[in-house]
């Protein structure tokens, strides 16, 4: 099937092996002073381990690979005690993977293993860990002030039953915007919650939409606004957003901005 999974680039892989902790399934190994992936079996595809790799070898691409056995997971991931049962069951908790996160929890009671209090856990990747933050109120003349309300922000890390999206406004930007359009905090992300992607460079599209379309199915959001860029590509979060609605059976007024290069709204 084709399907996402993790590509290593091993010009730029030294070896470090800081990829090894983010990817608690056991599908990356270092051999031969190289990180690999050893078995299709083992990855996910939701590129945990990306954002640990300071060589930047590693991304999400979409080819031929056999389809992710959480049965098989879970036969190696028992072999490692349970502090490495409680990481695998946070990381699938924090990314939205019920249907993973179900036969996981299947598997223990099927093998009548104990279930760690995963969704407690203290030492879960900070990338995603759902937390909900109070506004700036640094009152100080001339000085912007912090509107984001949640973390994390990419749509990749979030959860799609965070607390903080239950009758949310929501603000679903592009990753350029907020670096293109100055005001940004005070002109779109005051009082919303946000949710930014790359339509262009994230290779997730349908994982997305499949994202969207929970959030947009259980938490009764309230408005949605898209921000984008002037170029083509990035009217590509519109599209995905659309189609998210329509897989959640939702009819919500989308509020489209587009910013241009110049940082201007047009």
């Amino acid at each position: 099937m084709e399907r996402e999974i993790i590509q290593i680039d091993e010009e730029k892989c030294d070896g470090c092996g800081s990829c090894i902790p983010g990817c608690p399934e056991g599908a990356l190994q270092v051999i031969d002073g190289k990180a690999r992936l050893v078995s299709d079996l083992f990855c996910d595809g939701l590129g945990a381990c990306i954002g640990t790799c300071p060589q930047g070898a590693i991304e999400v691409i979409k080819r031929e690979a056999e389809p992710y056995d959480e049965y098989k997971v879970m036969e190696n991931i028992v072999k490692g005690g349970s502090n490495l049962i409680k990481a695998h069951l946070q990381h699938l908790n924090d990314h939205g993977e019920t249907d993973y996160l179900h036969q996981a929890l299947d598997y223990l009671k099927e093998k009548e293993i104990e279930i760690p209090d995963y969704e407690t856990m203290e030492c879960g990747c900070p990338s995603s860990l759902a937390q909900e933050i109070q506004p700036g109120e640094d009152k100080e003349v001339g000085i912007f002030q912090p509107q984001l309300r949640n973390w994390p922000i990419q749509l990749q890390l979030l959860n799609p039953q965070a607390p903080y999206l239950k009758n949310a406004d929501l603000l679903i930007a592009a990753d350029c915007v907020p670096f293109s359009y100055p005001n940004f905090h005070e002109r779109f992300l005051k009082d919303k919650v946000l949710i930014i992607l790359c339509p262009k460079l994230d290779k997730t599209i349908d994982q997305y939409v499949d994202k969207l379309s929970q959030i947009f199915a259980t938490q009764d959001i309230n408005s949605i606004s898209v921000v984008h860029m002037e170029v083509p590509c990035c009217s590509g979060i519109g599209v995905i957003v659309q189609r998210a609605l329509e897989k959640a059976g939702k009819n919500i007024i989308i509020k489209d901005y587009t910013i241009s290069i110049s940082g201007e709204i047009i």
